[in-house]
């Protein structure tokens, strides 16, 4: 099933995750409230001493990533036992989207999968802290619950699972950057997103879990595989996998194994 998030591409559309924050959003049936003078941007920030991390092995090479169980704790949590079951070990990468993310943590090569396990009703998280920067690692939307109002009108509840995105940037063209500055935006956020790279569009749509710090050319080449279109995915034409997910915490002195 193809992961239920839309893909807006498009330079007209690449600002909207922006543009349309607000004071107070509406998001899975509660309310989330985006403070923009009280922004703490921490994906910025190098992981600390002792922060939860996860060291994912991949045919590819190593990719490592902080977790955030403060700020999106069932997700990490439902991520974390499933790393520590041996969930993961030798799942696929069922998606590679034009440079701009990959997908992972399929058992099939087509990114089929059952849905509703208890593993994948995990309710979507979403913070004012975390955004769509280049490097985050977040669980895309592979379920809902709405009513028929719901379904007319907007809303529901929005489910996220056992996948994986990795992101990775659009292209912040010239043209770009001076739409995000014109914007009714936090001068932080936009800035944040021009120096680092990301994907705008996503902003607050995703539940984020993690923020890659090792292995960011390892989230590029898995964004830019030779893939082929079934119509659901871009499924890669070699076998990309994950080998193995081990759950640590980092040590500034410790170097990739």
């Amino acid at each position: 099933m193809k992961t239920l998030i839309i893909v807006m591409i498009g330079m007209g559309l690449l600002t909207l995750g922006l543009m349309l924050m607000e004071n107070v959003r509406d998001n899975n049936n509660t309310y989330v409230a985006i403070d923009v003078n009280s922004l703490d941007l921490v994906q910025l920030e190098e992981p600390k001493e002792n922060d939860p991390i996860a060291i994912m092995e991949t045919t590819l090479g190593e990719i490592r990533f902080v977790l955030y169980p403060d700020y999106s704790p069932n997700a990490v949590k439902n991520f974390t036992e499933l790393a520590e079951s041996g969930y993961y070990d030798n799942t696929y990468f069922y998606n590679s989207e034009s440079g701009v993310y990959s997908s992972a943590g399929s058992k099939k090569k087509d990114g089929s999968f059952k849905r509703g396990d208890a593993c994948e009703r995990i309710e979507r998280e979403l913070n004012q802290d975390l955004w769509s920067f280049k490097g985050a690692v977040c669980c895309p939307i592979t379920d809902y619950d709405r009513t028929f109002t719901e379904k007319l009108l907007g809303g529901g509840t929005y489910y996220c699972g056992s996948r994986l995105d990795f992101l990775n940037t659009i292209e912040f063209t010239d043209e770009l950057k001076e739409q995000l500055r014109a914007s009714d935006t936090s001068e932080k956020l936009v800035e944040a997103f021009i120096e680092k790279g990301g994907v705008p569009n996503f902003s607050q749509q995703m539940t984020v879990i993690g923020q890659v710090y090792e292995g960011l050319d390892i989230v590029e080449e898995l964004a830019s595989l030779d893939s082929k279109d079934n119509g659901n995915y871009k499924i890669p034409d070699d076998d990309i996998m994950i080998i193995s997910v081990k759950i640590g915490t980092y040590s500034a002195e410790e170097k990739s194994e």
